[in-house]
């Protein structure tokens, strides 16, 4: 039995790729760079100020890091007030339910600490998790393991003894690399193919599989 679920949140337990898509795109068209929803989408999860930079990149726009920092400025302002249309997954609830009380649980996100503690207050979800960590307290986002890492040593638990559940290659790769199990589920960005090739320990449909999330993670407890 493991002792700690370390959860991602966007398009892990929420839906919130057209709301991070969208307030991307509204930053983006005021400086006049053009890139697809789909550039954005396949880049959610290595936080948001390498993905402006990508972007500015792809379209040979010259910038700096102060440019970065007013531009993330406005993304978190417009990511905020769009959090009202962001929906929880179908089973996010009813898996945290099972598994609180019997594990810790730990959220460790690369949104903003503005936005996702908004979310969660919004969702009710405030009082689910033992920790919670944002691109904000991390050096180095995901694949990098910092999170993950940060997350097992403030929750006194062992990497060994943690599971990540993520969506994301970039979410498994980082799981991996700080010795963690790795549940992954695809629905974000990426396909049930796409994370097969990076090897998770247990790939599920949905969140609706509580059954076998739960056999691995509690080895077979029953469910309440």
């Amino acid at each position: 039995m493991f002792e700690a679920v370390i959860f991602d949140w966007d398009g892990t337990l929420a839906d919130t790729m057209p709301v991070i898509v969208l307030s991307f795109q509204k930053v983006l068209q005021e400086i006049g760079c053009r890139v697809s929803d789909e550039f954005l989408v396949k880049r959610i999860g290595i936080g948001a100020r390498n993905i402006f930079k990508e972007a500015l990149k792809s379209n040979g726009i010259t910038f700096n890091e102060k440019t970065i920092d007013t531009l993330l400025r406005k993304k978190t302002r417009i990511h905020a007030e769009l959090s009202g249309s962001v929906n929880l997954f179908d089973g996010a609830v009813e898996l945290l339910d099972s598994l609180r009380f019997k594990v810790k649980l730990a959220l460790a996100t690369m949104s903003n600490r503005e936005v996702i503690d908004k979310l969660l207050v919004e969702k009710k979800l405030e009082n689910y998790f033992d920790f919670v960590t944002t691109v904000d307290e991390v050096k180095n986002p995901k694949p990098n393991p910092e999170a993950f890492l940060k997350c097992a040593l403030k929750l006194n638990v062992p990497p060994e003894k943690c599971v990540v559940v993520e969506d994301s290659i970039f979410g498994v790769r980082a799981a991996k690399k700080a010795n963690m199990k790795c549940i992954a589920v695809p629905s974000g960005a990426y396909s049930k193919e796409d994370l097969m090739k990076e090897r998770p320990n247990l790939i599920v449909n949905s969140l609706n599989e509580r059954r076998r999330i739960l056999d691995y993670v509690l080895g077979g407890a029953s469910m309440p």
